[in-house]
């Protein structure tokens, strides 16, 4: 797996003479907006909750001494608890509402790899890539904070919360890059097929995430190059994987 992790990273390498070689820049504007208006709406309300999160966190210890302490630390935990959240709740809104925008991205991506423009796959409209985007993300969404809320529990017990932070971390980039890579794969497999093709390349999941994630951390641009420079990589990628796979990708199609 951590082989598929380091080959998913290094497969952002060369992606924007890539973006530029097929013009796809065109693509990713209505995306960067809806990118940009979901990180603003997440941002200010994350801003206005923490301190209430902290604030109700703080009334669980009923002792005076050592209260100031724990509400200070409690703050802290009210805030990584609503960032962690905000995080979970804005790419799977980006990437379910831009699921159409980024199909044909993925699409020209695997021509260009592939050498042919008539190559197999489904012909799904832009309402059909939509509610395909939707219905992974929303499946996406309920896996991730079943996954996620636990692991943020753990922030309260000291040392343990060091790792907690780095799983979770993990956890949203596993999500992430399942996301990205749906793009190609919703030409090719049906929903469960997907799934089934995701958990088998988690790694390769993982790491397209890990940089995704990453990116969230860059103020302004992160969230402008965010989805296409991982989309890309996650396109260059996935063609690679189902080319790998043996079986011819006409064979995968779903009529």
């Amino acid at each position: 797996m951590f082989k598929n992790i380091f080959d998913a990273i290094k497969s952002y390498s060369g992606v924007f003479r890539l973006m530029s070689e097929l013009k796809l820049w065109k693509y990713f504007f209505i995306p960067i907006i809806i990118s940009v208006i979901t990180a603003s709406i997440i941002g200010i309300t994350a801003y206005g909750l923490s301190d209430n999160i902290g604030g109700f966190i703080a009334q669980i210890w009923p002792w005076d001494w050592g209260k100031e302490g724990f509400a200070t630390v409690s703050g802290i935990i009210g805030a990584i608890m609503i960032l962690a959240i905000g995080f979970i709740l804005y790419k799977h809104i980006i990437m379910a509402l831009s699921a159409p925008f980024m199909s044909p991205v993925s699409e020209k991506i695997e021509a260009h790899l592939l050498g042919h423009k008539n190559h197999a796959h489904r012909d799904t409209s832009f309402s059909e890539q939509l509610w395909r985007g939707v219905r992974i993300n929303i499946r996406n969404l309920a896996k991730e904070l079943l996954i996620s809320i636990p692991i943020l529990l753990l922030k309260f017990i000291p040392v343990v919360n060091i790792f907690s932070t780095i799983l979770l971390f993990l956890v949203q980039a596993y999500y992430a890059g399942f996301g990205n890579m749906d793009y190609t794969l919703e030409r090719h497999f049906k929903y469960r097929e997907s799934i089934r093709f995701v958990k088998k390349y988690r790694g390769v999941a993982i790491g397209n995430g890990i940089v995704f994630m990453l990116f969230l951390f860059i103020p302004v641009v992160g969230i402008i190059l965010v989805l296409p420079m991982s989309v890309t990589a996650a396109s260059l990628k996935t063609v690679e994987l189902i080319q790998n796979e043996n079986t011819p990708i006409q064979n995968n199609v779903v009529q």
